[in-house]
């Protein structure tokens, strides 16, 4: 199949800084794609956007650096109302940006763990916030950048924040569950993601080696061309779409995980 050119197409990809992300952003860019580069300050977003024009010779017209810190959810929102009022029409929302667990116990500022926040809580704020950009366009679509982990994982609905037991594996499996569960959300068209080992920040807590994370971003990438359809709620293995973890597909989890974030980010969506 031939790529299709993205240009009239507008996609926020977060963690565009490096790994996945970075691949991502300059696939998309190449296709003709306009793409908002997320990182976690304006500097790391300009470093990456300055890299593709660079490296990759995209048009610096293409892209645009919008920064925020998803440990702070005050910074989100932030960004969220920007990217509103500056990309009415936003096509695509990429929710990548990810950490690794620490190893100890780690609460943000807002008082979540903080896998759960950066992972989770932040990206299901900026999808509710940007929804209105999001779902005027056919073919618009949020793509959730999950984890083949999240079949291990439980969501701690009395202790989300894990106080009482914490596991770093755990922690980042429940962060990567509650992202696949989320791309079933009525409320905007989702679809999530493995895309495979890859050799990012993330590699070791699956492997010692794994494919590049070019190799990865173009399953991503995949997922945002409006020549692939999509189911709501689906879940991808690199390209294959699998049955995701139960979970993800129980109506009531929806729910009750859109009540759960609802309160954990202080939002009443």
């Amino acid at each position: 199949m031939s790529a299709s050119d993205l240009s009239s197409r507008t996609v926020l990809v977060t963690g565009a800084t490096s790994g996945i992300g970075f691949e991502t952003a300059r696939q998309l860019a190449e296709r003709g794609a306009t793409v908002l580069v997320h990182g976690r300050t304006a500097e790391d977003a300009q470093a990456a956007t300055d890299r593709l024009i660079a490296s990759a010779g995209i048009d610096a017209g293409q892209l645009c650096g919008v920064a925020a810190d998803f440990t702070r959810l005050e910074e989100v929102e932030a960004m969220a109302r920007r990217v509103v009022a500056e990309h009415p029409q936003l096509d695509v929302l990429v929710n990548n940006a990810a950490i690794a667990a620490p190893e100890r116990h780690t609460l943000t500022a807002d008082g979540n763990e903080i896998t759960l926040q950066v992972n989770f809580l932040a990206h299901y704020l900026l999808t509710c916030l940007l929804e209105p950009a999001l779902t005027s366009e056919p073919g618009g679509r949020v793509v959730n950048v999950s984890s083949s982990l999240h079949r291990t994982a439980s969501i701690q609905w009395s202790d989300p924040q894990r106080a009482r037991r914490y596991s770093r594996l755990a922690a980042y499996a429940q962060s990567q569950l509650a992202l696949t569960v989320f791309a079933a959300d009525p409320r905007v068209t989702a679809v999530s993601v493995h895309p495979g080992v890859c050799e990012t920040d993330l590699l070791s807590l699956y492997a010692m080696s794994g494919a590049t994370a070019a190799e990865g971003a173009a399953h991503v990438v995949r997922l945002c061309d409006p020549a692939t359809e999509i189911v709501n709620g689906t879940y991808y293995d690199c390209d294959q779409r699998v049955e995701p973890a139960q979970a993800a597909t129980e109506d009531r989890t929806v729910k009750r995980l859109s009540k759960l974030a609802d309160q954990l980010v202080g939002h009443n969506t």
